[in-house]
């Protein structure tokens, strides 16, 4: 449905001028009705200034004139060529200031434990640049040596429904390709919740426990090999062997 440009204003103009109901007003506007009611109770858009529908070629005043005779009627937007695409969101996703620094641990989140996604998925999801995720995928990002990987859900950057959404389009993609799939990918295409409630993967052991191993065993198999039958024989010197002479 298409919405009338500056939709807020226009409908803080409307309260103020018109008595058409909040339904009429928040149908028009592409705005829940409690929030039409919060703008006539002054908790909402306090300070906007109103946008006059009328004047600018957006309704006409003859709609207004059957809105407010008929509560059921709803009102028709005049077609009106700039406010076409004007709810489409265009680049990234905005990100406060107040986050914008937790990017980066949640931008290496996503490429350690989702790496199916996309640059322009991860852009999406966490509202960054392919240069800056490319940094971080290559390691070449001037603090990755400090950046701990959280996860964006956690961290308010995203929904959850938005990111197993893109994890789900980015396993549909790679089966359409026909790509061979490896157990590790097979385990990380599913969703987030799956995910962290996975068993962590086997360790594999170091080559100083390896080492360890082979000492204590190789240990085991010489001492086997010794013979200790004959204790004595390591204390009793041979009958032949020569005297001391005795100094007077």
């Amino acid at each position: 449905m298409q919405k009338p440009i500056m939709a807020k204003a226009t409908a803080v103009w409307l309260v103020d001028n018109t008595t058409l109901t909040f339904k009429q007003v928040a149908d028009f506007c592409g705005l829940h009705e409690l929030e039409v009611q919060g703008i006539a109770d002054g908790d909402v858009a306090a300070g906007v200034k109103g946008f006059d529908p009328v004047g600018n070629n957006q309704l006409d005043q003859s709609e207004i004139d059957k809105g407010e005779k008929d509560p059921l009627h709803k009102l028709k937007l005049k077609f009106y060529a700039a406010a076409v695409g004007e709810e489409k969101r265009r680049g990234p996703r905005y990100t406060p200031l107040s986050k914008r620094q937790d990017r980066p641990a949640s931008i290496l989140w996503l490429v350690k434990f989702h790496p199916e996604l996309s640059d322009g998925q991860i852009s999406k999801l966490v509202g960054t640049t392919k240069p800056t995720i490319e940094a971080i995928r290559e390691r070449t990002h001037w603090n990755i040596n400090n950046i701990q990987p959280i996860d964006p859900v956690a961290l308010g950057l995203c929904k959850q429904t938005e990111l197993d959404l893109a994890v789900q389009k980015a396993n549909a993609k790679k089966a359409k390709e026909g790509g061979v799939m490896s157990d590790d990918e097979r385990r990380k295409l599913v969703s987030t919740e799956q995910s962290l409630g996975m068993d962590p993967e086997p360790k594999m052991p170091t080559a100083i426990a390896g080492l360890e191993t082979f000492s204590l065993s190789q240990s085991d198999e010489d001492e086997k090999e010794r013979d200790v039958s004959d204790a004595d024989s390591f204390f009793n010197l041979p009958d032949d062997a020569p005297e001391e002479d005795d100094e007077d």
